[in-house]
């Protein structure tokens, strides 16, 4: 049997890829799309990792003019047999290619610093048109300059208009620009406080090199997020965008499912494809159904490497849960409760905002899921127009997704049971005050999203988070073992003069609260869980029964002394 081509982990190089005999995904009737659309600019966004460089790439090397002939590369793939139309256009124009993604420094002057190395490495690829007699003098001075990081900051934002300007010259030809990942900067700026700044250093950038830019063929810009025109793309009327709910373009970021048959029958590994669409299936680009490229490759990989190769989140670790987080933390009990609504399998429906800007995001709540529905955290089972606005039913996509939401969650609560006091109501079980009991049970209840599969499963986990580490006590929790223990023990360690036992119950019925408070004491008394306390000295011995319904709760109380 031949050697089965490398997977492409982590290669976003298309000549790479096809120079290392690695499986390339083929993609490339997407540049056939491309020229038939006659767009001058278009944004594709798509959620992180889901090949949106490794197709500007490939753009890059099809239209690129350069000393080497790179048409070998496209040989085997569909577009050779696209058509004269079409190959044409093969190596003919100068390209101008920056990625942004970079861009994630602490500061604006930091991400600056950035941006004008960017702008000077590209520069530098070009030096050779420096020799070119087309060049005006004063353009050479401006090119030298920036080539060698020594240019004002400002003539860094017009600099992609002067390169395309001196690129159109000297091959007489105008110029392709594809800029990648062009919201990563706004996205980091957000977060870290200079969103403002940010946003006029791009929108000078585009304003230069997309609108009013004379050299200028056609652009293609990607993204996970539309930025909304305002803010971003001022006056840009050439502008086309394919986001994810558009069917133009949807088979070419991400993989379809007979692609994901092709690459499970070429691996040797068909038998595990159900598994593989569990989860890394799910997601709708307009009208298709796509996988999550790196998540399918990864697991590809390790199912080559590994005899036991369970799947795993491996998307996680590659995309930012920023906005999953702040969506927790900051979110009202309306976003809670659809979180809720979603991780219990449910949809959600709401308005979708196709623009965005990042601000909005504190002014109206509304706007987390459009973000999250662009960035690949949930997906569209359903559009519709409501009262004339855009409407979409939403879903956790997978199993990938849910886990990714399901330890999100878990991480803030560990958050939250850290950033606040716990202190009175480990008081409160230490004196026996049932009614502050809870009191403070329930409020820490309404501020914390109770999806959970196994109520019980989850109360009892609720408390032991609560209750744990508190100096001078020891916390046992007896629940996993299953061994007729109670549900919770604290103990005193040193003086042993007091020993706390709770046992947890749970109902959907709220009028059964009383009667599972009694049968929890009943359980404790009938079970004699107090006795080993008792052989080990401790001199005080409180029982609490408490029983769970929803975000409500009730306490009860007996003793020995």
């Amino acid at each position: 049997m031949a050697e089965r081509k490398k997977v492409p982990i982590g290669i976003e190089d298309f000549k790479e890829i096809i120079d290392r005999e690695c499986y390339f995904v083929d993609k490339s009737l997407m540049i056939q799309d491309l020229l038939n659309s006659g767009a001058k600019v278009t944004l594709f966004t798509r959620p992180r990792r889901f090949g949106k460089t490794l197709n500007m790439s490939m753009l890059r090397y099809f239209f690129e003019k350069s000393e080497q002939d790179n048409s070998y590369l496209f040989n085997d793939l569909a577009v050779s047999k696209a058509g004269e139309k079409y190959l044409s256009h093969m190596g003919q124009y100068p390209v101008i290619s920056i990625s942004l993604k970079g861009m994630k420094q602490a500061n604006y002057e930091m991400a600056l610093s950035v941006f004008k190395k960017i702008v000077e490495d590209e520069f530098w690829r070009h030096r050779d048109i420096f020799k070119s007699e087309d060049i005006s003098p004063s353009d050479k001075i401006v090119f030298e300059d920036i080539c060698n990081g020594r240019a004002e900051d400002k003539v860094y934002f017009s600099g992609l208009k002067l390169l395309s300007d001196c690129l159109a010259s000297a091959y007489e030809k105008n110029v392709i620009i594809l800029i990648d990942e062009y919201d990563v900067p706004l996205e980091n700026a957000y977060f870290n406080g200079f969103y403002e700044p940010m946003v006029n250093l791009i929108r000078s950038v585009f304003e230069s090199a997309l609108k009013t830019n004379s050299s200028l063929e056609f652009a293609v810009l990607t993204g996970c997020l539309r930025i909304s025109k305002e803010s971003i793309f001022t006056g840009l009327n050439n502008l086309r965008i394919y986001p994810v709910i558009d069917n133009a373009f949807s088979q070419y970021y991400g993989f379809t499912e007979d692609e994901v048959k092709e690459l499970t029958a070429y691996y040797g590994i068909s038998d595990e494809y159900d598994e593989i669409k569990r989860w890394y299936d799910g997601y709708m680009f307009g009208e298709n159904e796509i996988y999550n490229p790196w998540s399918v490759l990864n697991y590809i990989s390790y199912a080559m490497e590994n005899k036991v190769h369970p799947p795993k989140p491996f998307w996680s670790n590659t995309s930012s849960n920023s906005v999953i987080r702040k969506l927790i933390t900051e979110a009202d009990d309306s976003v809670r409760e659809k979180v809720e609504e979603l991780m219990s399998g449910e949809s959600i429906c709401v308005p979708i905002y196709e623009d965005s800007v990042y601000a909005d995001i504190d002014e109206d709540k509304k706007q987390i899921w459009s973000f999250l529905l662009f960035t690949g955290y949930l997906k569209s089972v359903n559009l519709r127009n409501i009262n004339d606005i855009l409407h979409a039913d939403l879903v956790i996509p997978n199993v990938e997704i849910r886990t990714i939401y399901q330890r999100s969650i878990l991480q803030w609560f560990d958050e939250k049971l850290e950033a606040d006091p716990r202190t009175e109501l480990f008081e409160a079980l230490l004196n026996g005050n049932v009614t502050r009991i809870e009191d403070i049970i329930c409020d820490w209840l309404d501020e914390t999203i109770s999806y959970h599969d196994e109520k019980e499963q989850y109360y009892h986990g609720f408390l032991t988070g609560l209750l744990s580490g508190f100096k001078g006590y020891t916390l046992k929790s007896n629940r996993e073992s299953g061994d007729g223990r109670p549900d919770l023990l604290l103990m005193e360690k040193r003086k042993r003069e007091l020993a706390i036992i709770i046992e947890v119950k749970d109902t959907k019925n709220f009028s059964k609260l009383e009667s599972l408070c009694d049968e929890a004491l009943a359980q404790i008394e009938e079970n004699r869980y107090e006795a080993e306390l008792k052989q080990e000295s401790y001199k005080k011995i409180i029982k609490y029964g408490i029983a769970f319904c929803g975000k409500s709760c009730m306490v009860k109380m007996s003793e020995n002394c």
